[in-house]
């Protein structure tokens, strides 16, 4: 059973990029049959999120704390200046109060995309680095994201901050905390336990959260199609600068090792879009989901184009391959 989970997550993993974009394409095109377990995509999502801390234990989160320097600076790339940037371009491009504005702006304020966990384990950064800013990042979220949105747009986009709030606890920070609290129960050994059904089922459920959104939005992107050759460009843009700003941005902390900065970047690069997509779908219009469910099909393909370009340009280290290693070994 473990060697079955071992090849169906290395699978995944591998073809992740082919797989997100098609899930979305599935729930697009079989948008009538899925609509009725939409309802579903809060707590599958919360399993992923489960599944995700169960990982991660409080000498993970000890080890980054006595550092804070990463987390701050990732928090500030990640949600001042890339939800400005995002913002600029989007009053520049559709206008200040446009719903497209506010899901470029959205897609800056959701928390770390747990995906980036694979990716910085493929590109040799530090993992343990990584799963614990994703799940301090995750239990800041009910504060930042309505924070940022009201920020930005104020009174112009009516939207109850408080019950989203309360959401982003119930299907964020609660699973967090009981995977954080099951890891210290059992010493990291309830997470080995249940990997080989675990983990493949999170990779489903992960898949299903993208094709369920998918299908929830179907009927508005058919009327929308006409924007679309402005919005997917403007996305590209956001995505492809955030990669860049956690790269060069990680350069303030003053000569950062290679893999700070592979993490840095896909930290401030990739975002929980299935989170995104299932508040856009909650609390803002149709037309505010396009750039977040743009943003699965964007993120991933510019994840592995970034994972080339490091392989290429910066090369790695004996040394820091055997720390990465080890720190996939802990994980």
């Amino acid at each position: 059973m473990r060697r079955w989970a071992e090849v169906f997550t290395s699978w995944y993993e591998k073809y992740m990029f082919i797989i997100i974009p098609g899930s979305l394409i599935v729930g697009f095109i079989f948008s009538q049959f899925l609509l009725p377990f939409v309802s579903w995509t809060p707590y599958v999502f919360g399993y992923v999120t489960l599944v995700m801390a169960l990982g991660c234990g409080l000498e993970h989160l000890k080890r980054v704390l006595i550092r804070p320097a990463p987390i701050v600076l990732i928090i500030f790339l990640s949600h001042i200046v890339a939800p400005l940037f995002a913002y600029v371009l989007g009053w520049i491009t559709f206008g200040a109060h446009s719903d497209y504005t506010v899901g470029l702006v959205l897609f800056t304020s959701i928390p770390l995309g747990v995906s980036s966990v694979l990716w910085v384990g493929l590109s040799h950064g530090n993992v343990a680095l990584m799963l614990a800013l994703v799940v301090i990042d995750s239990a800041l979220s009910p504060f930042v994201v309505p924070f940022l949105i009201e920020f930005f747009f104020g009174t112009q986009i009516a939207f109850d901050s408080m019950r989203l709030m309360k959401d982003l606890f119930v299907i964020v920070v609660l699973p967090t905390f009981i995977g954080v609290t099951l890891y210290e129960c059992s010493g990291g050994k309830l997470k080995k336990m249940t990997t080989p059904i675990a983990i493949p089922l999170s990779k489903v459920g992960f898949t299903a959260v993208v094709m369920l959104n998918a299908a929830a939005i179907a009927p508005h992107i058919v009327q929308l199609k006409n924007d679309m050759l402005v919005v997917i460009p403007s996305v590209i843009i956001v995505v492809a600068v955030s990669y860049i700003v956690g790269y060069f941005g990680s350069y303030l902390l003053l000569s950062p090792s290679r893999e700070i900065r592979v993490t840095l970047s896909y930290a401030a690069g990739m975002r929980n879009i299935s989170l995104g997509m299932v508040l856009a779908m909650s609390y803002f219009s149709p037309m505010a989901s396009v750039p977040v469910v743009l943003g699965i099909m964007i993120q991933q393909p510019l994840a592995t184009l970034f994972h080339s370009c490091m392989k290429r340009w910066v090369p790695l280290h004996k040394e820091e391959f055997k720390l990465n290693q080890g720190s996939m070994r802990d994980l």
